[in-house]
């Protein structure tokens, strides 16, 4: 073994040597990093106004809620956020507009709240059998990631997915098709040309108008998932439900950012945007399902009754949604799209809800619509 004898004066020059190489590399990082960290100090704290119409309480309010405190604690307190629910800062109707304006930097809500505006992403909320909350979330996103409707150019989309699909809540028992006919049922736009499909009478009232409108008689329905039979209190004025998922329709939501707002972030706040948003698009998804779970169960410890059909029944009902989506066809046609290029959107979001309702089925995520592999009381088995 070759020993190797340091002398104490080499000792002291090697420590000497040691304490220079390190000042270099402190200096090197100091002014390699200062820079940074001078301008996080100095770099003026950005508010974003997160605007949502949803009353508080709601599974709805509460994840873009958490996505705005999510934000800020991720950023570092470089964002600060400003949360409005209920529609405090925009109802939903102006929803999308206050976002392109900037009234609002980031916000929640649906296509069907402005009629025409989004007449691709509309087609996600047709009668094609989406079976699920969870299904419809990741149709919708594969169909938007694919086809990046031009309607949304103006913003910056976090996040696009659509909800369970809707029953018919109403006042008095429909035991079949012909029992909707002479009931007001609140539903906008093509939700509405649904329930006219059925036999009922469509009105498109605000949602927040909604359960005022059943308690005094002027509607006798809502066309809406489960989960608003908590959430927006339905099971207090409404008693029965028509249990036709079997139909599947849906509707399309985005919770969206001014195309500014986002522009004027450094990019690494950019990229946590992007992240985050990958991140909170399953969430919606799972938000979906789970507070449909909790509406479906509030609604039975309210005594609302829930109408199951046959096979039989189900058939004439989805044979009325026929008509529905040959109309969509023909009024994108009308507006300069291609009949082939439409049947195609169409037929790629029927197989995205095929392939993604095989999924929910091997990843056991419970339903209380859908096939009965999902059903939660056969999934427990």
């Amino acid at each position: 073994m070759l020993l190797t004898y340091h002398s104490q004066e080499e000792k002291t020059v090697k420590k000497k040597g040691l304490a220079i190489v390190t000042g270099i590399v402190c200096l090197m990082f100091m002014f390699s990093t200062s820079p940074m960290d001078k301008a996080y100090a100095q770099e003026k704290v950005i508010t974003l106004k997160v605007a949502n119409y949803f009353p508080p309480p709601s599974g709805q309010s509460k994840i873009t809620e958490e996505f705005a405190a999510e934000l800020e604690a991720r950023s570092g307190g470089r964002i600060k956020t400003q949360f409005f629910g209920g529609g405090s800062l925009l109802k939903a109707p102006a929803m999308f507009k206050g976002i392109e304006t900037g009234i609002a930097d980031i916000g929640y809500s649906h296509v069907y709240y402005t009629p025409n505006r989004m007449p691709v992403t509309e087609l996600i909320g047709l009668p094609i059998g989406t079976p699920t909350g969870w299904v419809a979330a990741h149709m919708a996103y594969d169909f938007y990631q694919k086809y990046k409707p031009k309607e949304f150019g103006d913003v910056k989309v976090l996040a696009i997915h659509g909800n369970p699909p809707s029953m018919i809540l109403t006042t008095k028992p429909v035991e079949k098709l012909e029992d909707l006919k002479g009931l007001t049922i609140r539903a906008p736009d093509l939700s509405g040309e649904c329930v006219a499909a059925l036999g009922g009478t469509p009105a498109p009232t605000p949602i927040m108008e909604t359960y005022d409108a059943i308690s005094k008689g002027v509607l006798q329905g809502v066309w809406v998932p489960y989960e608003t039979l908590k959430t927006f209190r339905f099971a207090e004025v409404t008693k029965y439900v028509a249990v036709c998922w079997q139909i599947g329709s849906v509707y399309p939501f985005y919770f969206a950012m001014n195309k500014n707002s986002y522009d004027k972030l450094p990019r690494d706040l950019q990229w946590l945007i992007d992240t985050m948003s990958g991140q909170y698009q399953e969430r919606f998804a799972l938000m979906w399902n789970d507070v449909e779970l909790v509406g479906k169960a509030f609604g039975a410890q309210q005594g609302v009754k829930y109408i199951e059909y046959s096979e039989q029944e189900s058939a004439r009902w989805q044979k009325a949604m026929e008509p529905v989506i040959v109309n969509s066809i023909k009024s994108l046609v009308g507006k300069g799209f291609k009949e082939s290029e439409v049947k195609g959107w169409i037929d790629y979001m029927k197989e995205r809800n095929k392939y993604w309702m095989a999924k929910q089925i091997e990843y056991k995520i419970p339903s209380p619509t859908g096939p009965a592999e999902v059903r939660p009381e056969n999934i427990a088995k």
